[in-house]
Parts: C-alpha cells; sequence; structure tokens
C-alpha cells in the first residue's frame, strides 16, 4: 500500500500547493520596458537630470511592473536610512510615554521614522542601546539621557545628528539640546513648600541605577541649604509599585517628612498610594508636588500640585531642529523649555 502523496513524492504536493515567490521588479526590468538606460531610470525615478516627460513614462512604466525601490539600496546610495532613533531613560514615566508618541507621529508626518527604545533608566542598557541605534544608521539621534555625563555621547555626536532634550550633554558636540529649565521649577517647589512651613521634605528622583546626580537633583540639593531644608533623597522607579515601595519605607523614618517632591508625576502616585496604605492624610499631613502635569495629575484626590513641560512644544522643537541638522547641517542654538507650574490642592502648611 503506497504511503505517500498521490504523485508518488511527499514533498511534490506541498511544492505544488506553495506560491512561487514573485520576483521584485528591477530598474533594469523598467529600462527593458521604456528603452532607456538603468542610469536614466534611476535619475527618472528620483527627479534628476532628465525631462519630465521621462519622468512621467519611467514612474508609469514602474506603476505598472509593480516597482518598489529598494529601501537598503535606497539608503546606501542616499547615506540615508529615513530612520531617527529615540532612546528614552524610561518609557515608565508617563510624560516620556507621552512624547515618544508625539515625537513618533511628528516624524511620520514629515516623512521620517522614529525607532524608539528603552534605557528602564540604566546607564550600562543606555550605552548598548545608543551603539544598537547608530549601528542601524539611524539619520540622526534623539535622547532623554539617563547619564547626560557619559562619554559615550562623544562618540555618538560623531557618528550621527545628536540631540538632547530635557537635560544637556556637556561632554558631546550636539547638534541641537532642547533643555528644560529645572532651575525655575526646583525653585518655585521648593520655595512653595518651605513657604508652607515645610522643612522635612523627601525628594524622589528617577532611578533606580542613576550613577551620577542629574541637574535637577543638584539644583534641588543647592536650593535646600538656601532655604534651611532637610532634604532626604531617594532613587526611585516611576512604576507605580515600585515607587509605592520606595515612598513607603521613606514615610516610615522618624521624623517622618512632611512633604514630597517627586522628580516625575508618575512617582508622585507612588507616594499617594504608599500614603494610604499607611493611614498618611495627603495634604493635612504629607504635602505633594510633582514635575511633568501628566493629565491625570489633575484627575487624583487631592489634585496634584506640579509643572507642565508642553509635550506638543517640545516635539515639535526637536522635529524642528532634527530637520534643520539633516536638511541643511546647520547646529541650532540650546532651547530652553520654562514650566509652567500647576498649584493644585496637594500642598497645605505643615502641622507645628
Amino acid at each position: 500500500m503506497s504511503t505517500g502523496s498521490p504523485t508518488g513524492s511527499p514533498s511534490a504536493g506541498y511544492a505544488a500547493r506553495v506560491p512561487q515567490r514573485r520576483k521584485r521588479p528591477t530598474i533594469k526590468d523598467i529600462a527593458e520596458e521604456t528603452g532607456l538606460s538603468s542610469a536614466a531610470v534611476s535619475y527618472a525615478l528620483r527627479g534628476l537630470q532628465v525631462p519630465p516627460e521621462t519622468q512621467r513614462r519611467v514612474r508609469e512604466a514602474a506603476d505598472r511592473l509593480g516597482y518598489e525601490a529598494d529601501p537598503i539600496a535606497r539608503a546606501l546610495a542616499s547615506g540615508r536610512t529615513g530612520t531617527i532613533g529615540v532612546l528614552c531613560s524610561s518609557l515608565e514615566d508617563l510624560w516620556q510615554q507621552g512624547f515618544a508618541s508625539t515625537l513618533g507621529r511628528r516624524f511620520l508626518a514629515g516623512t521620517r521614522n522614529a525607532l524608539i527604545v528603552d534605557a528602564a533608566a540604566d546607564p550600562e542598557r543606555e550605552v548598548s542601546l545608543s551603539k544598537y541605534l547608530l549601528d542601524q544608521r539611524v539619520d540622526a539621534l534623539v535622547t532623554i539621557p539617563v547619564d547626560p555625563a557619559s562619554p559615550h555621547w562623544a562618540d555618538a555626536a560623531r557618528r550621527t545628528v545628536l540631540v538632547a532634550v530635557g537635560d544637556p550633554l556637556p561632554g558631546a558636540a550636539t547638534a541641537a539640546e532642547v533643555v528644560f529649565d529645572n532651575g525655575l521649577a526646583v525653585a518655585d517647589a521648593l520655595k512653595t513648600l518651605r513657604g508652607e512651613g515645610h522643612t522635612e521634605v523627601l525628594v524622589l528622583t528617577p532611578g533606580p541605577k542613576l550613577r551620577r546626580h542629574r541637574p535637577a537633583e543638584k539644583l534641588v540639593r543647592e536650593l535646600a541649604r538656601e532655604l534651611d531644608v532637610t532634604l532626604r533623597v531617594r532613587t526611585c522607579p516611576n512604576a507605580l509599585a515600585g515607587a509605592a515601595e520606595v515612598a513607603r519605607a521613606a514615610l516610615a523614618e522618624r521624623p517622618r517628612p512632611t512633604a514630597a517632591f517627586c522628580l516625575a508625576d508618575s512617582i508622585a502616585y507612588g507616594v499617594y498610594d504608599a500614603a494610604r496604605d499607611l493611614g498618611i492624610g495627603i495634604p493635612d499631613d504629607l504635602s505633594v508636588m510633582g514635575f511633568d502635569d501628566h493629565p491625570v495629575s489633575r484627575l487624583l484626590t487631592p489634585s496634584l500640585s506640579t509643572y507642565r513641560w508642553d509635550v506638543d512644544i517640545v516635539a515639535e522643537a526637536v522635529v524642528e531642529r532634527v530637520g534643520k541638522a539633516l536638511d541643511t547641517n546647520r547646529r541650532s542654538k540650546r532651547t530652553l523649555v520654562t514650566p509652567q507650574p500647576r498649584h493644585r490642592d496637594s500642598v497645605s502648611a505643615a502641622k507645628s
């Protein structure tokens, strides 16, 4: 009894069912169709050095044959991939999530694609992902840095257009820097808390693996000395559960802080969670301030006092400066983004 296929070969029936891959049309095929040279077809497809009538005839033949430009070959020929690398310090941070998605849409509207990756607040991962994006030949690298002082940024700036967002990169020849005026927000926050009588302040800064002080954290320390405020600085994940765990431990210390200043709203949400678990009232027992005015912040009870860094304005500035660097090879002056205070209900006077 035969156990093979009806044709006598186990593979013959399978092969007959598998569709054959259609050969991809090439510039040579268009040249044969139009009677032009391959060079003339190439120029016509790019709109160069041939009459408009020839360009039209070539494009019609290309459409008829189903020709699509090979993106790899096009990148090799032009030196451009049409891809912008976006390296975020932590996509658990809600502001960065909104910024990355907005930036991706803005680049796409301008016919560029964004390749978005997440350093997860880890300086070593940031270095490896930066190298990965550079090896992908991205036309530009936009970063919200984990470690602004890392020496690897200098190499990145030599290999591609480098644009920093949030914090400057002091050791790198960046094409542009869209920098947040952290000093203005930090000064307003600490003066607000001090004006309400708070002298024991918990500061939660993104982490957990930051190895150097970020500019905002450095400013907090400097201003606290001037205002005679005692700080307890803790690195903290952006994720709700991790932030709540760090906040819970810090709020159990004695003397207990009477205020918490969080350098990300997503961290402040963890403080709210920890305070609820510990039976600490906000703002009666603990005043809380955030840093980036996520839309959820105004919906909390009580609504969170924080600072707005407009995502649309920042994304527009980044796209404009990347385009300027790529299209005209010109660097841009540093752009300083100022915060918009959102004083709400999460701050009250310290209990005497």
